[in-house]
């Protein structure tokens, strides 16, 4: 995906360029009027500002050259489900399904795959005054898909439901996300989403691109501004390595390093997300001898950002070589300074709490894959 536009809007100017993978789930995060939806906009042909957008090769826009929007194979989710009030849920899923396949479009994307994803089978003939929010939001995304889009765009398609209703959606985008082979751009100001659903990250700030790149590696960079937000820190890859019945604690293993973490995770082997947040991360010169933190692990610095004159943001490299996965510690400037800590120098990183990232990453066998060819690799 190649998108690069620049314009003016009355006050605004927008002038961005990024390239992200044509595959997964690519957020644009960043503050409110920064550009997100604009961006989307752009892509979706909605709004015209010069530039170029490209997506596995197929120029949509370059120059004079502009693909209008009825020409674009886009599915789009708004902030608002917008479903049509008179048709039932069967009638709306439909009604994009008909206008493509019927003019002889590939069906890529097939009606029961999209139902049994999204877990429309018991709403299916039930009329939309009758949905709850979640419920609108998930038939708008199934008629989305149904369209047989190349790309799916997703404008905030949360941000307008309540705790609960988020709550209740997010499993299902989850879902989508290991299923889907369609690329997806996902506008959000909700780290706590793009953490749970995105590969690829575009922070906007002010109509610009302030970084580009694979979430981890941004999340674990403390010049950016997501490291100063008060919930920094990092989601990480990691599988269940074993179980201790006699504790109730579960072995994780991600790169330079085990974490042991409360509950049973599932059979060896099974992938899961964590997160750690920087406030969680606290560093020591040699591991203490009598602590309660279970999870200690040795690491090297290899990065630090003062921050706002009283802390410090540090990057721990997990593994005594540091090659391992990366974490966010934040310590005083006080605490830095007395233990005379730097980049470069070994420590031990205790980490005082985990968070399991409930996401679905591995598919249950003879669950759908939504537009996917049998010999194409999964999405992870």
């Amino acid at each position: 995906m190649e998108a690069r536009f620049r314009g003016t809007q009355g006050s605004f100017t927008l002038d961005v360029a990024f390239a992200a993978p044509g595959r997964g789930v690519t957020a644009l995060f960043g503050p409110s009027g920064c550009g997100k939806t604009t961006v989307l906009r752009c892509v979706a042909g909605l709004q015209r500002l010069d530039g170029r957008f490209a997506l596995d090769g197929e120029v949509w826009q370059d120059g004079d050259a502009f693909r209008p929007t009825h020409a674009r194979p886009i599915g789009y989710v708004f902030q608002e489900a917008s479903l049509f009030p008179h048709l039932s849920v069967r009638a709306n899923l439909l009604y994009g399904h008909r206008r493509t396949v019927g003019r002889g479009v590939a069906e890529t994307i097939r009606v029961d795959e999209v139902i049994e994803l999204l877990g429309l089978g018991r709403l299916f003939d039930r009329a939309v005054p009758h949905l709850s929010g979640g419920e609108r939001q998930r038939v708008a995304i199934g008629r989305a898909l149904l369209s047989q889009p190349k790309l799916l765009l997703m404008d905030e398609p949360l941000a307008a439901l309540d705790r609960f209703s988020k709550d209740e959606i997010l499993p299902y985008l989850e879902r989508l996300h290991d299923a889907l082979s369609v690329p997806v751009l996902y506008v959000s100001h909700d780290i706590a989403e793009v953490e749970r659903l995105a590969d690829h990250l575009v922070l906007l700030d002010n109509g610009r691109v302030v970084a580009s790149g694979p979430v981890q590696e941004l999340q674990a960079d403390p010049t950016l501004p997501t490291a100063r937000m008060p919930e920094a820190g990092v989601t990480l890859p990691a599988s269940v390595a074993g179980f201790d019945p006699a504790y109730g604690l579960t072995a994780l293993a991600l790169h330079g390093g085990r974490l042991l973490v409360p509950g049973d995770l599932g059979a060896e082997g099974t992938p899961r997300r964590v997160r750690i947040a920087a406030s969680d991360v606290s560093l020591a010169r040699r591991p203490a001898a009598d602590s309660t933190i279970l999870n200690v692990l040795p690491g090297r610095i290899t990065a630090a950002e003062p921050q706002d004159g009283v802390q410090v943001m540090a990057v721990v490299a997990l593994g005594e070589d540091g090659a391992g996965a990366r974490l966010l510690a934040r310590v005083t400037r006080k605490s830095w300074e007395a233990l005379g800590l730097a980049p470069g120098q070994p420590v031990y990183a205790q980490i005082k709490g985990v968070a399991l990232v409930n996401r679905e990453a591995a598919q249950a066998p003879g669950s759908p894959a939504l537009g996917k060819n049998s010999g194409s690799p999964p999405i992870v």
